[in-house]
């Protein structure tokens, strides 16, 4: 890929205060996530007689309603959560690229088998299969990725093919295809380089997504099973505490909330930054 659209990138980075303040948000998250074992509090350790405390100087977020450091299990819960939205935008992306190159390059009846297959599952709506394939699969993080990726891939299939189209009508891959070179030869030379901004942006935006689903999972109850804690299942503990303590909502919320928007950011400077010529939303 062009070195200048690198540059572009790190110009437009540095050039939106928001972007910056998006990147430090998540590099802290991040951090956290990673350090919380420094923490001076076990996050499952239960303690009746603290049960509910508001946030102090020793307990940063309160307590919850079995008594545990609620900062400490906020940042277990990002561990998981950021995990979560990771791994399930890796494995989203690389579907969603193999099945949008192959349909965008090749065409015809492969194209039209691939597409028909996608509206199929864009048409199911997210949350049935959510529940069927929660019903399938054992609680876990492993199922929690898989059943992520497998409602987040569409998207990106869409984007890739549409560029793969643009791609391939090129005089650099109309020349390569008259010299006889291999097709998966050119999809791997010339497809795939010029698809990375594409890609990129997508993943970021996939990031987002996965994380809100991860908390929608956790919140409905089909997430990591207790006493571990994601973000999500920590708003869904607090629903029965929402007047007598607010603050079990307001943490996991609020984290959740930054989270996504900081992806969400991050994810528009990047796409302006490879295509400056679209501009900003």
């Amino acid at each position: 890929m062009n070195r200048s659209k690198w540059r572009n990138v790190w110009l437009e980075l540095v050039a939106s205060k928001l972007g910056l303040l998006a990147v430090f948000i998540l590099f802290i998250f991040s951090l956290g996530a990673l350090l919380a074992f420094l923490s001076p509090h076990d996050p499952n350790q239960l303690n009746v007689g603290s049960r509910l405390h508001g946030p102090s100087g020793y307990n940063w977020f309160g307590t919850d309603d079995y008594g545990r450091d609620y900062f400490t299990r906020a940042l277990y819960g990002g561990r998981v959560s950021l995990l979560v939205g990771f791994a399930a935008m890796i494995i989203a992306t690389s579907i969603g690229v193999a099945v949008g190159v192959i349909s965008g390059y090749f065409g015809g009846r492969i194209d039209n088998l691939l597409m028909r297959f996608l509206e199929v599952m864009t048409a199911i709506p997210s949350l049935l299969v959510m529940l069927l394939l929660s019903v399938f699969l054992k609680p876990g993080i492993g199922s929690i990725i898989l059943i992520i990726a497998l409602l987040m891939w569409m998207s990106i299939a869409r984007i890739v093919r549409a560029e793969t189209l643009s791609l391939k009508e090129r005089e650099y891959v109309l020349y390569a295809r008259a010299s006889g070179q291999n097709a998966w030869g050119i999809i791997a030379k010339h497809i795939i380089p010029n698809l990375i901004p594409v890609i990129i942006v997508g993943a970021t935006n996939n990031i987002a997504s996965a994380i809100m689903l991860e908390s929608s999972l956790s919140f409905l109850g089909f997430g990591v099973q207790p006493p571990n804690a994601t973000w999500g299942s920590m708003l869904n503990n607090a629903q029965g505490y929402i007047v007598q303590a607010p603050f079990l909502a307001v943490f996991p919320g609020l984290l959740i909330f930054l989270t996504v928007l900081s992806f969400n950011i991050l994810g528009d400077v990047l796409r302006v930054g490879f295509e400056p010529k679209l501009g900003r939303r």
